[in-house]
């Protein structure tokens, strides 16, 4: 099976990006499921409804988010009726929506996907490790599921490192989303798992993080404060390809970067095509 999850959605234009290019990706890269991180679509700050519609109908099949997804209110009664669009699993008890979600495409193969949020350096939320270990008890490769992923939204490369090997063997891939920045150590751990620190963000590498660099540096340098908004760039699709084999555990990782200011990988024949 073959799965392509993108990163951090940042603003509009790399939105639309997405949004253009999803349906030939899929055939490009002989995918059988997308997965994008959509928490930073709408304006740089949270996701609305429409924006949520709009990805699904371009061919997205699960929307995973993080410490921004209620920055816009109305998603609210959104993520509670669409089990598609996830939030971390480890907030509190009775927050809307759900934190993992397991869909089935039209040959018949079980995609499991798994939101977790990370503790140091985040808003505070249930444990991260106590509460991924609990879904990967429910949540078993072959037995519930032909491939897993799991987005582990968070600051701490350390953290999310950790998380991988306690993934390792039990989930497909797991890969960290939040920092915006693709880190270069994709590989398979021993048992398994294709990892990468952080996918990245699909957006104006021309910035800070995704928001216009002006405002931004005119905030570390202390001598203003203006309001941050999304860099209007060219936009870098940033994210993680991954192939695995019967067993759901992974034969092949390769980064995926195409557009914008960032090189282009090559990591397959494919993607180099792209």
């Amino acid at each position: 099976m073959r799965v392509l999850f993108l990163g951090d959605i940042v603003g509009r234009s790399a939105r639309q990006a997405v949004i253009e290019q999803m349906s030939s990706l899929r055939e490009s890269l002989a995918l059988d499921f997308i997965v994008v991180n959509c928490e930073n679509a709408a304006g740089g700050f949270g996701i609305t409804p429409a924006i949520c519609d709009l990805l699904f109908e371009a061919g997205a099949d699960v929307l995973t988010t993080g410490n921004h997804v209620w920055d816009k209110r109305e998603i609210i009664d959104y993520i509670a009726n669409e089990p598609r669009l996830l939030r971390p699993i480890n907030m509190a008890e009775g927050t809307p929506g759900v934190g993992v979600t397991t869909i089935t495409n039209e040959a018949g193969a079980r995609l499991c996907v798994i939101n977790v949020m990370t503790n140091l350096f985040m808003a505070p939320n249930d444990p991260a490790f106590l509460a991924l270990d609990d879904s990967l008890v429910r949540n078993k490769l072959g037995r519930d599921a032909d491939f897993i992923l799991v987005d582990a939204h968070g600051e701490a490369t350390s953290e999310k490192m950790a998380l991988g090997h306690l993934a390792d063997g039990r989930a497909s891939m797991l890969v960290g989303t939040h920092t915006h920045i693709p880190t270069a150590d994709h590989h398979i751990l021993p048992g398994g798992t294709a990892y990468q620190t952080d996918a990245g963000m699909c957006g104006d590498y021309d910035s800070v993080i995704g928001m216009e660099k002006q405002a931004a540096t005119a905030r570390f340098i202390g001598r203003s404060n203006p309001r941050l908004s999304v860099a209007l760039g060219t936009p870098t699709l940033c994210g993680l390809v991954v192939e695995s084999d019967d067993s759901g555990l992974a034969i092949s990782v390769a980064p995926f970067r195409v557009g914008g200011h960032l090189s282009p990988t090559a990591g397959t024949d494919v993607i180099g095509r792209i």
